[in-house]
């Protein structure tokens, strides 16, 4: 259930990370603006940072964790960010994170990849009900979230301490049922 598969889409192909992507890793996440509008991304990032996790990631799968996808624009092969459902079986229910090279924001990159990752929850793992959460100062992942079908939840004040200041997040989710009435349209 936790391994991923490899899932193309028009201009993206999202697929497991290997070892070898460590330096595209690296490359996307040691941009402080991609730290900052993230809950585990660390700044300075150092290129062990990123091997580190790739071989986390395949901890977690193992575990049934987490569903973890590089993301891959087709007509260039270069890995730009990563998409992931951390998985909570016991709801049936996943939270979805993403992060992305800043040269490729403004793209609709992450929502396309958005959108077949909530695709592949519902259809494939069965999920009645994925998640997800931005920092109110990162609006554009809040459209990102109502661009795939989510609905804003609401807003937990100071939810979260990053480099010493206090973020509010705003929470989002669709549901199975909101996700096969917008795919009945």
């Amino acid at each position: 259930m936790s391994h991923a598969p490899t899932i193309q889409t028009a201009r993206l192909t999202l697929r497991p990370f290997t070892a070898e992507d460590a330096p595209a890793v690296y490359e996307y996440a040691r941009h402080r603006e991609v730290a900052a509008t993230t809950a585990t991304i660390p700044h300075p990032y150092r290129p062990e940072d990123a091997v580190e996790w790739i071989e986390r990631l395949a901890e977690r799968a193992g575990e049934g964790a987490m569903v973890n996808f590089g993301i891959v624009v087709r007509e260039t092969a270069l890995l730009i960010g990563a998409i992931d459902l951390r998985l909570e079986p016991e709801h049936r229910a996943a939270d979805l994170g993403y992060a992305i090279h800043p040269a490729h924001w403004n793209r609709g990159y992450v929502t396309e990849a958005a959108r077949a990752v909530v695709e592949y929850g519902f259809e494939t793992l069965n999920l009645n009900r994925i998640h997800a959460h931005h920092f109110a100062s990162n609006p554009a992942s809040g459209r990102i979230m109502e661009k795939i079908g989510m609905t804003r939840e609401g807003t937990m004040r100071q939810r979260f301490c990053k480099w010493g200041v206090m973020h509010d997040t705003i929470h989002w989710a669709i549901l199975r049922s909101d996700y096969e009435e917008r795919k009945s349209r």
